[in-house]
């Protein structure tokens, strides 16, 4: 392809390697044609290296004539932190390859050197036809090229897990049009927050009776941005419901929880898929604590939320965020949600917040839910409520109260 052969076609192609279609597109439209021919022409040789998923690209380096790329076969990552035949040792740390596959892939060339020598991998060169200028936004688009690529871990990636209830009793039919029900709640709470200029870039992935959900985005902005986009996909959900005379609304119970995750572009015929998939600690403990939600219950988890350093106050020690701290910046950032509409009501206020037992004088604890598993172990979770009033309508309370919760959920 010439320089000046990049149509808008190409500028489709390269925003096609990554989830962020429109955003990506969008930056390749800021750079200069050679520039973009440049990037499309690296994605083709990614491709090529990635051949159909049998390979995995780890990690990238810049020199002067184009890039080196380090390529392993997608069963080489776990086998480099086990003995092999013949060897005492493991090549390198579980938390060597976790660092590796976390965060930014860019290396240094000597750091590239290094990996390539422990890991007994050639790097790879790449011949572009310019060299890369090192714009912010150039380097931002190949990033996502080599994600697209490989694996990536997130040690604290808030998921909510969105699940209908009774759904292996409803018909195919059913089943159907309640999946179709809940993501088109989903779209709808997505468009509500953009409207106010509240920012979530979601991600789902199917979990068979209903959706684990997350925002791409990192830092605890976005993990309260998530939590607060699940109580609106609830609450266009119980709208949907008591104006529904038929099966088409599903019942909803939903889990937040966050974690460590993995994520990955699975392949799907010939390229790897534009979705991504989540699996790791936080979907496990979803998984488990969904089984034991009743119908209509929202539950946290008991997790310490990860922050960066730019996150932190100026007298704030600690490094994370317990649950019942995260759910209380919940609250105070709700305002950002003011003049949200359902049903063409105005919201004139948002609580949500965690129960407990009733001490008297308007004031309440916070109740520990001891829950079990099939597996016989056991975790803490809170039951969560939340209550949307609106100008002249009835309020939207959603989850369950404290007292109706059922022996399942015994105090810890």
């Amino acid at each position: 392809m010439e320089f000046d052969d990049l149509s808008q076609s190409g500028i489709r192609r390269l925003a096609d390697f990554s989830p962020y279609l429109d955003q990506l597109a969008g930056l390749a439209q800021e750079m200069p044609l050679r520039q973009r021919s440049n990037l499309v022409h690296l994605e083709q040789a990614l491709h090529q290296h990635w051949s159909l998923g049998q390979n995995n690209i780890l990690s990238w380096a810049a020199i002067d004539d184009g890039v080196v790329i380090l390529v392993v076969p997608h069963y080489a990552i776990a086998e480099y932190t086990s003995p092999q035949p013949g060897e005492h040792s493991a090549r390198v740390s579980a938390q060597f390859i976790t660092e590796l596959i976390s965060g930014e892939r860019r290396l240094s060339l000597s750091q590239m050197q290094k990996v390539a020598r422990l890991l007994n991998v050639e790097p790879t060169h790449i011949r572009l036809r310019e060299p890369l200028t090192d714009h912010p936004v150039e380097r931002q688009i190949i990033e996502k090229m080599i994600r697209r690529y490989g694996i990536n871990y997130v040690a604290s990636r808030a998921v909510t897990l969105f699940d209908i209830v009774g759904f292996s009793l409803l018909t195919p039919f059913e089943q159907m049009t309640q999946l179709n029900s809940l993501a088109y709640s989903l779209n709808s709470a997505h468009a509500k927050m953009l409207e106010q200029d509240v920012s979530i870039n979601f991600a789902r992935s199917s979990s068979g009776d209903g959706f684990y959900v997350w925002n791409r985005d990192d830092g605890l902005e976005a993990n309260v941005n998530l939590y607060h986009f699940m109580h609106i996909v609830l609450a266009d959900n119980a709208i949907a419901r008591s104006k529904s005379m038929s099966k088409t609304v599903p019942r909803l119970r939903a889990c937040f929880h966050v974690g460590a995750c993995y994520e990955f572009n699975q392949a799907e015929g010939l390229n790897p898929t534009t979705h991504d998939y989540i699996v790791g600690d936080v979907t496990i403990e979803l998984a488990r604590m969904i089984e034991a939600a009743l119908p209509g219950q929202i539950l946290v988890g008991d997790f310490l939320a990860d922050l960066t350093d730019e996150e932190l106050d100026p007298v704030q020690s600690q490094a994370n965020l317990d649950a019942v701290t995260f759910l209380q910046r919940a609250q105070g950032n709700l305002a950002k949600l003011s003049g949200l509409e359902f049903s063409g009501e105005k919201v004139t206020a948002i609580k949500c917040y965690l129960t407990g037992e009733n001490l008297g004088s308007g004031q309440f604890n916070i109740r520990r839910l001891h829950i079990k598993d099939k597996h016989g172990l056991s975790r803490v979770a809170y039951n969560a409520k939340i209550n949307i009033y609106r100008d002249s309508a009835q309020p939207i309370l959603l989850g369950i109260e404290d007292k109706k919760l059922a022996a399942a959920l015994q105090p810890a």
